[in-house]
């Protein structure tokens, strides 16, 4: 083909037809240019298809991270509703309950007494900002809803926080000087075991009882109720976001 138009071009000069010759400089460089748009285009729609991959990629990542979260929010919620529950039922003997079952009493405190923080499954949302890639999710609502998300999860974190300052100030300080906790955490380890750890002891009535005199810590039990209340409300919301940022990654994987 090279050797095609060279032949056209040394006939034209060789022919003196220099305004033919001019036309047919110009219609070469137009092709030329041509190809090379073609060329580009061409880059251009593999570097997009490439980025497309990583996209449907990361999208799918994001979506079973999510799955696995909110299994993981909805064992969450159900544990610390129990403890809103055992908070409430120590406060029954705090208004003036008569302290009889021991067993009941213990397992209801410990179970308020025992917290552990919720950690987000977000490992694939933590890839894209620590790389810089999340402007590689070109839909804007999936974007913003991930950053919602994980501002939301911070403000549970930071609720975390404050309800752990709460336990220490007002629950565990109090529980430290007055009872002996070593009956205490043998009888509970026994019980929640199925005698397969701990032992069956006799618990300190003495202790129990002294503790329900102890203002600061019913107040402990009260904020307990309250701010685990907060939390599963926060908790809530990030599985209906999920749910929500489920449906739009689903709608955003059908699109070619």
């Amino acid at each position: 083909m090279i050797k095609f138009f060279r032949r056209i071009r040394q006939r034209l000069v060789s022919e003196n037809k220099v305004s033919k010759y001019i036309l047919y400089a110009i219609g070469e460089i137009i092709l030329v240019v041509i190809g090379i748009l073609i060329a580009l285009q061409i880059n251009n729609a593999n570097e997009v298809s490439k980025e497309r991959a990583k996209e449907v990629h990361y999208l799918k990542n994001i979506k079973t991270d999510l799955l696995l979260n909110n299994k993981n929010i909805e064992t969450v919620i159900e544990t610390r509703a129990t403890k809103i529950e055992s908070a409430n039922t120590i406060l029954e003997y705090f208004e003036g309950k008569p302290l009889e079952d021991l067993d009941h009493f213990n397992h209801n405190s410990l179970n308020v007494y025992v917290f552990h923080k919720f950690y987000q499954i977000n490992n694939t949302f933590q890839e894209l900002t620590n790389s810089g890639n999340l402007a590689l999710i070109s839909n804007d609502s999936i974007k913003n809803n991930l950053l919602n998300l994980d501002a939301l999860y911070k403000e549970l974190k930071g609720e975390e926080e404050h309800y752990n300052f709460d336990g220490q100030e007002l629950l565990y300080k109090p529980l430290y000087k007055t009872v002996d906790l070593n009956p205490v955490l043998k009888k509970f380890a026994y019980d929640v075991s199925k005698g397969q750890a701990g032992e069956n002891v006799a618990l300190p009535h003495e202790g129990f009882e002294t503790i329900l005199t102890d203002l600061s810590h019913k107040n402990g039990f009260v904020m307990a109720v309250y701010e685990l209340t907060v939390m599963n409300g926060q908790l809530e919301r990030m599985k209906e976001m999920s749910h929500e940022l489920i449906r739009l990654i689903d709608k955003e994987l059908t699109i070619n």
